[in-house]
């Protein structure tokens, strides 16, 4: 695809995988033993291992893939596709508000890693809602002059109405190792993003390799939209300072203060200006500032409270929607979720959604741990992870009667915020030295295992209840025939001349000679009576618990077709919809 041609070798030994007369010869000794002791335990009828595979150093010959994602979502203007793809730190630091994902759109990343990789530009195609033509751009990155370098820029014809946007990158890459990589990052997408459709197909020439996973929507609750707000005075730093009064149209320090930062009012701002000093003053223009100015603000403001800004700059995936996401992929026996509310790190507000999950499909002993941030997944890097160290060193599953060996566990922590404090150019990983952030993971997660011990506590009830009925149905027949015995003795024996028994007891005697009553009677009646106890216990439970006794039944909810107009009540819990 690259201009590469097989050629026969020259020069073997100029190849890696160049194997000397004597390795050659320690290989085939070590092949020879290997089939006499097949050869044996085969005799012995032993189990047969496979041939070992040979070992190298996995490099091979190189395999590309085309990779398409195509999705249906807004789609992107026609003249901004250029700068927006091979244009790099081109964003923009004059708003703040939650971006999800790690480095943007994603797509930057893929064209820098097809262009080292097979030098090959990538195509891209988009459409926005209502537009009659789909824009189609083929371009690559000038990487020293950091332009975008086009090689086709067009309108087409969009005859099905189509909008959203589909990038194709030709890269070199290994399926047989990542796969499983891949399938997990869908799986966590699916999680955290239940109201979103995802169909995964992978293509090969041979037929019996091709894969198709598709993971279906099951809502329509979308996370709220991040509001663009004002920087924190606690979370700006110099060089932001000198860009915001760069750009500000407010001609003194009073109204810079107050317009352009979040949680300064007006009277705050005075005080502000007095505490600088006296080469300060309300009316002191921003574009005189000097540098020695300018440090003493951005000291002040380090060491100045402020108000924590709010959350209505983030979007977090909810707590109904990761609740719905985990049932979903997991099928799990229990689950308990929560959401903390904003709170800040360094002037940047974060919230906190955890979930754990208990049993489930697909699901190891021990703890799974799914690490989301700005909900998107995390894969490598775990070990040093805050929510990893958290569940594994600072939660005492055992007080919450959670076996941490046995159990299918499952930990799913989100973490939102305007700036994530990864560790590491990757970005795969958050640190644990930010007591803010490992404080609030503990704490939500220990929101949900008290929301699940109580759950377990009731089923070991329920247990304990099914194994003490188990346990007195397993003695019956041998109680009800010793009863049968005994009383089948005393009814044997000559009347005595004094009357050792009350009237009912001699009727009872009486039944048994003339074998009106059988050990089965008795079976039957202690039968009766297990059953009558057991279900006394259970409704003094339920009253206890609250529990109604009333049957459940089936509820079925017929899909929405066509437009109305409804209101959404959301709990943790559900989603309640109200068409008028």
């Amino acid at each position: 695809m690259i201009g590469l041609v097989d050629r026969e070798r020259v020069d073997e030994a100029l190849y890696d995988d160049f194997e000397s007369s004597k390795a050659r010869e320690k290989r085939l000794a070590k092949e020879a033993r290997f089939q006499e002791t097949q050869a044996k335990n085969a005799a012995l009828g032993k189990k047969v291992k496979d041939t070992p595979a040979a070992r190298g150093k996995g490099r091979g010959e190189a395999s590309f893939f085309r990779v398409t994602c195509k999705d249906n979502g807004r789609g992107m203007p026609h003249e901004d596709i250029p700068n927006m793809f091979g244009r790099v730190l081109s964003g923009t630091k004059y708003g703040l508000r939650q971006t999800r994902g790690k480095f943007g759109l994603g797509a930057k990343m893929a064209l820098i890693w097809s262009k080292m990789s097979t030098g090959l530009p990538i195509d891209i195609k988009s459409s926005m809602k209502g537009q009659d033509y789909i824009t189609f751009c083929r371009l690559d990155i000038d990487i020293h002059k950091n332009v975008p370098h086009i090689h086709l820029h067009e309108k087409r014809e969009n005859n099905d109405h189509w909008h959203g946007a589909e990038i194709q990158v030709i890269i070199e890459g290994n399926w047989t190792t990542h796969r499983s990589r891949i399938l997990h990052y869908m799986r966590q997408m699916a999680v955290i993003t239940p109201y979103a459709q995802f169909l995964f197909r992978f293509l090969s020439d041979a037929a019996e390799k091709n894969l198709t996973i598709k993971f279906t929507r099951r809502t329509d609750v979308m996370p709220p939209v991040p509001l663009l707000t004002k920087h924190h005075p606690s979370a700006v730093d110099l060089l932001l300072i000198k860009r915001l009064i760069t750009d500000t149209t407010k001609p003194n320090l009073l109204q810079f203060l107050q317009h352009e930062f979040v949680n300064i009012s007006k009277a705050h701002a005075d005080r502000l200006i007095g505490e600088m000093g006296p080469d300060f003053s309300a009316k002191t223009t921003v574009n005189s500032l000097t540098s020695q100015q300018l440090v003493r603000i951005h000291q002040l403001f380090r060491q100045a409270k402020f108000d924590d800004p709010s959350g209505n700059c983030l979007s977090p995936a909810g707590e109904y929607n990761l609740r719905l996401g985990i049932i979903k992929e997991l099928h799990p026996d229990l689950v308990a979720t929560h959401a903390s509310s904003p709170q800040v790190f360094e002037g940047h507000p974060f919230i906190v959604e955890a979930g754990v999950s208990i049993g489930g499909k697909d699901v190891k002993q021990g703890l799974n741990i799914f690490r989301f941030a700005n909900r998107i997944p995390l894969l490598f890097e775990q070990g040093a992870d805050v929510i990893t160290r958290t569940a594994l060193k600072r939660i005492n599953w055992s007080i919450y009667k959670i076996n941490q060996q046995q159990d299918k566990i499952g930990v799913f922590v989100s973490i939102v915020s305007t700036k994530i404090p990864f560790k590491g150019t990757g970005k795969e990983y958050i640190g644990d030295d930010i007591t803010e952030i490992a404080d609030a993971v503990k704490s939500a997660l220990k929101q949900c295992c008290i929301q699940l011990k109580s759950k377990i506590v009731k089923k070991l009830q329920a247990r304990e209840q099914q194994d003490r009925k188990r346990n007195l149905n397993k003695y019956i027949p041998d109680v009800a025939r010793t009863i049968m015995e005994t009383l089948g003795e005393l009814a044997d024996e000559s009347p005595p001349k004094r009357p050792r028994f009350d009237k009912e007891d001699e009727e009872l005697l009486e039944k048994i000679n003339s074998e009106e009553v059988t050990e089965m009677t008795f079976r039957d009646c202690l039968t009766q009576h297990v059953e009558q106890v057991d279900y006394e216990m259970a409704l003094e439970y339920a009253m206890q618990s609250g529990v109604s006794e009333e049957p459940r039944e089936a509820i079925y909810l017929n899909s929405l077709e066509g437009s109305y107009k409804f209101v959404d009540f959301q709990s943790p819990a559900f989603v309640f919809r109200f068409i008028p």
